[in-house]
This record gives C-alpha cells, structure tokens and sequence, in this order.
C-alpha cells in the first residue's frame, strides 16, 4: 500500500485515528505524496488538530531529512503558525499532540539555518523560543537543540543530585581528572536497555583509566502500562526496572532529577555527554551509540 499513491478520495475516516503514524511510515520509506494526500483528506474533513499538525510536522522532518531546505522550512514554519494559533484557544500541553508538532516545527527551522550556515541565527531563533516556551513541556527539546550547537567544549552543568537510586553521586566538579560518561535513560525506553550492555563493556575496559558513569533519570508520572503513579510508586517501579534490564550497571549512580534533562535538553532518550578530565563535554549524543562510536569517543578523550 505505500508503494504507491493512494487517492484522496479513497482514504476513510477510520484511517485518521492512526494518522500521525501512516504519515510517518509514508515518510520513511519516500512516500511524499501520500503522506500528502492522507493530510490533505484529514484537513478537508476534519480540519487542523493537533492530530494533523503532528503528522503534518512530519513533511518538515522528512524534508529536512532529504535536504530539501527550503521546503523544510516552508514547512515548518506553516506547522508554527497554525500551532500558535490553536494555543489561542488552549495551553500548550493540554494534549500530546501539539506540543511535539510545534517542537519538531522549532527544531527544523533552527536546523535548516544551521544547515545553511546561519548557526548565529539557529540560536537566536531557539533562544527566542526557550523564553517564550520555558515553563511547557518542549523546553527541553529546544535546549537540546542549543546544547547541540554550544555544549560540546564547553564545562559540563552540574547535576542536581539529591534523590538518587543506587550509590550518592560523586558531584562533576569533584571528579576533575577522570574522564565521565553521562547516559539519561527512562524506565520506559527500550533503547535505553539495549545500550545497557555496550555501557556494561565500556565499564569493563575503561575502568582501569578512571572512567566514571553517572546515569541520570527522572519521573513521567507513570509506570507499566502508562498506569498513573504517584512520586514514591514511580520511585520503586525506576528501581525496579534498574535490577531487571540494568543488572551490569547497579553499581552506576542515577541521580532522579527533571532539572537535570532540563539542563542537558535530554529530550531524547537515551542521551549520551561524554566529558573530558578537565571537565568539558566533549560529546554529546541525542540517541543510541555503537560500541565502536563510543570507544572511539572515549580514546580521544584519552
């Protein structure tokens, strides 16, 4: 069915409860003018949702992806406006959807003028939104995107370390002189588990020269299932998915803090920041790393 392009017309209303993942499959295997012809039926029957702008966000995405910058933007930017005008009438975070189309809107916009050499314009752009959009839940997405642009040689943030699972965090400062890997990880990320095992090899070869994990996490205010849970039952469940899929890394510490995602714009889990003995990041990695990624990451840093 992706193979080809689907008419409009024959695209029915029960295909738009699943409308942001078909756009994204349409995406990823080139499908463009499906993806269009989905949203395009969308809006003529149902208008602009948040739904739709989610999967419109797409068509930015896919852009960007495929270097088409000026279409990318074009994009983008339509997604922005229409997400500004819908929270006329609602908050940011009433809902999923809309918070993750206006993100993506941002993201691409300040990943096209990167793109096109204007990194001074991608920060302002960014910078810009993370006043405007401090206190909703894509403030940490856009500060992922500015620690893209600035983080990498410059000194690490401290870690806010006062709840912790496993042994008391040793502060960053304190640990001058050794090389430290930092992994964020959520307890309902299946990458972040199979990165466990590359964590565990690197554990066992780089020990010997001082490196040191600190594997921050934080609470989303569920458990198994997407059940509810309070701060202590979240707590105990975090703790429990550590001794089932992070058995090689007990011994790591995890700091429990949102301010430490806020901080590192760890909006994608896993997030790897690798820092240097003098305290200056010297990675940072939005998403899984090979083994070999990591080890070369690691060499350099001596």
């Amino acid at each position: 069915m992706l193979g080809k392009i689907i008419p409009a017309a024959l695209l029915t209303v029960s295909a738009f409860a699943t409308l942001v993942t078909d756009v994204e499959t349409a995406m990823s295997h080139g499908n463009f003018p499906l993806a269009e012809a989905m949203l395009q039926s969308y809006r003529s029957q149902r208008g602009v949702t948040p739904e739709y702008l989610e999967a419109f966000s797409w068509l930015a995405r896919g852009d960007l992806i495929t270097r088409q910058f000026d279409k990318a933007d074009a994009n983008a930017k339509e997604t922005e406006k229409l997400a500004v005008q819908a929270l006329a009438a609602r908050p940011l975070d009433a809902e999923p959807h809309l918070p993750l189309a206006l993100g993506a809107a941002i993201e691409v916009e300040a990943q096209v003028l990167t793109a096109n050499g204007d990194r001074a314009g991608a920060l302002a752009l960014l910078r810009k939104d993370l006043l405007t959009y401090r206190a909703t839940s894509i403030r940490t997405r856009i500060q992922k995107n500015i620690n893209l642009l600035t983080l990498e040689g410059r000194a690490a943030p401290p870690l806010e370390e006062r709840e912790f699972l496993g042994a008391k965090p040793t502060p960053l400062l304190a640990l001058r002189g050794k090389p430290v890997l930092l992994f964020f990880w959520a307890h309902w990320c299946p990458d972040c588990k199979q990165e466990e095992h590359i964590l565990a090899q690197l554990a066992r070869e780089y020990s010997s020269k001082g490196l040191v994990m600190i594997a921050p996490t934080q609470r989303y205010g569920y458990v198994a299932n997407g059940d509810e849970a309070g701060p202590a039952d979240e707590l105990k469940y975090i703790e429990q998915i550590r001794h089932q899929y992070y058995a090689d890394l007990l011994s790591v510490p995890a700091p429990v803090s949102e301010a430490n995602f806020r901080n590192y714009g760890a909006s994608t889990t896993p997030t790897l920041v690798l820092i240097d003995r003098q305290g200056i990041v010297r990675l940072y990695h939005p998403g899984a790393m090979t083994l070999d990624e990591l080890r070369a990451a690691l060499n350099r840093v001596g």
